[in-house]
């Protein structure tokens, strides 16, 4: 009991009356699975979902603020949260773009509505896009990580098409507490994340 007390002390979404269905298939389904597949000794080992990281980017943000500015709206709608500006790390001649310059928005969400996104993408989102056959089981990272892009936002209930000015991408990464590819690739298919089916053979911990 103790600990369960404590536990939810230190993380705010479990004093949340609203507790997201991805937390609850976690909790209730995730976790018996994962164990039972890789033989954990308990439930703290079960790795877990930390963050999900979403990037668009906009190469002429900085000649064309309206696209930067609609690039921000968009992204606001997709993930309820607000949007940071990303800069130019270096000078990029080729594309006259100078250190410093703004090149996109990106948002990081944790929590609540980490779950809550979790689930439109992995219910709504995903399966709306064009000749969707699942997604690759050959981009996780080695470190917990899965990246992968989406080539249009429209694809996301939250944008309406007749509102935007120009189709564009973004990139997704989702960070897990995972040691390895396969106990990453696992619970986010545990998760009914739409993952194409991987061979038999368990996937080595290399960087696809």
């Amino acid at each position: 009991m103790n600990k369960k007390i404590n536990t939810k002390s230190k993380n705010n979404i479990e004093n949340s009356p609203h507790v997201p269905n991805m937390l609850n298939v976690y909790r209730n389904q995730v976790i018996a699975s994962m164990i039972t597949r890789f033989n954990y000794k308990n439930s703290m080992q079960v790795p877990k979902i930390l963050s999900i990281s979403l990037n668009m980017g906009i190469g002429d943000a900085k000649a064309n603020s309206k696209k930067l500015e609609s690039a921000i709206k968009e992204m606001g709608l997709i993930t309820g949260q607000k949007p940071l500006v990303t800069k130019s790390k270096s000078d990029i001649s080729n594309f006259k773009i100078r250190k410093g310059y703004p090149v996109g928005c990106k948002v990081t969400l944790r929590s609540t509505k980490m779950y809550e996104f979790f689930e439109r993408l992995t219910c709504v989102a995903l399966p709306r896009s064009r000749d969707f056959r699942g997604l690759s089981f050959k981009s996780f990272d080695g470190r917990g990580n899965y990246n992968f892009g989406i080539k249009e936002q429209i694809v996301f209930a939250e944008i309406n098409y007749d509102d935007i000015d120009s189709v564009r991408g973004l990139n997704v990464t989702i960070s897990t507490s995972a040691k390895t590819n396969d106990e990453a690739y696992w619970l986010l298919k545990e998760f009914g994340f739409p993952l194409r089916e991987k061979p038999s053979k368990k996937i080595i911990n290399e960087v696809a």
